[in-house]
């Protein structure tokens, strides 16, 4: 099977290494920067440099693939709409006409917006509190409507991401001992590095599509898992002023139950402190 990941930083290089480790796969994947080449070639049998609004450079990299993985993140300087929609709508315009049977897109729970700290599942609707979590959703939505009649579409909706070099610790260890806006009671909603790549794995093997929440099941709150990593890790406690309102952007609690009824199995299902 050839596969091609489109943006290869933290969660795609860690999906490569595992392709290219365990599956009989012919790997191609895509940076925007010209100096991880080298790098990538250690775990890919093709690295291509592109834009994703460049449509011929991404017809070329799509050319003979069976499976995408989407898995961008916006370079400093570049907008989400650059980055995610363009991408989406270039890619879209591509796959009407392509061999590729399943696109798996690594999206955010972030979309939800604030939901009062209530569960929430797949068929709840999304309520984007800012112009990126909107850019979000529409990038959902255009490879939803768009590739719905040409092939399997998998969007899988992240936690905050946790793992090896984005440990908890490096995380919060530049908000300890500080005080911090609201008191802490949002669901926290992370996923381990781990569980990402095995369930986009699992999407792939299985040919999963449709939407599928992943978080773990830890369902902690944002304060108590940062009091953990202080505590963990003998720093000083954060504190919480209530007077003043939470920056976070969502707030809702998020239901996995979707993809370990499909069968998937979490490695982490309690955070690693």
């Amino acid at each position: 099977m050839n596969v091609l990941i489109i943006g290869c930083g933290y969660v795609g290089s860690a999906v490569a290494k595992y392709w290219q480790q365990k599956m009989t796969l012919v790997i191609t994947v895509t940076t925007t920067t010209p100096e991880r080449v080298l790098e990538l070639e250690n775990i890919a049998e093709k690295v291509v440099v592109l834009q994703g609004s460049d449509r011929a450079a991404l017809e070329s990299a799509l050319h003979g693939q069976d499976c995408v993985l989407l898995s961008i993140a916006p370079n400093r300087g570049i907008s989400y709409a650059d980055t995610y929609l363009k991408t989406a709508q270039t890619v879209s315009e591509i796959l009407k006409k392509s061999s590729v049977k399943q696109i798996i897109y690594t999206s955010t729970c972030s979309v939800y917006g604030d939901k009062n700290g209530a569960l929430v599942d797949e068929e709840t609707p999304t309520e984007p509190r800012n112009e990126n979590q909107k850019i979000l959703q529409e990038t959902e939505q255009v490879l939803l409507t768009e590739l719905k009649d040409k092939l399997r579409v998998c969007i899988l909706r992240l936690g905050g991401i946790y793992g090896e070099n984005r440990e908890l610790v490096k995380i919060y260890s530049r908000v300890a001992g500080q005080t911090r806006p609201g008191d802490g009671s949002e669901p926290s909603n992370w996923i381990h590095l781990d569980d990402i790549v095995g369930a986009v794995e699992f999407a792939r093997h299985y040919h999963l599509q449709g939407i599928y929440n992943l978080v773990d099941d830890a369902n902690l709150l944002n304060r108590e898992v940062i009091a953990r990593v202080c505590e963990t890790h003998n720093l000083p406690q954060v504190t919480w002023d209530n007077s003043q309102p939470s920056n976070r952007n969502y707030n809702a609690k998020i239901s996995n139950q979707k993809i370990k009824d499909a069968g998937y199995k979490l490695i982490h299902p309690q955070m690693i402190f």
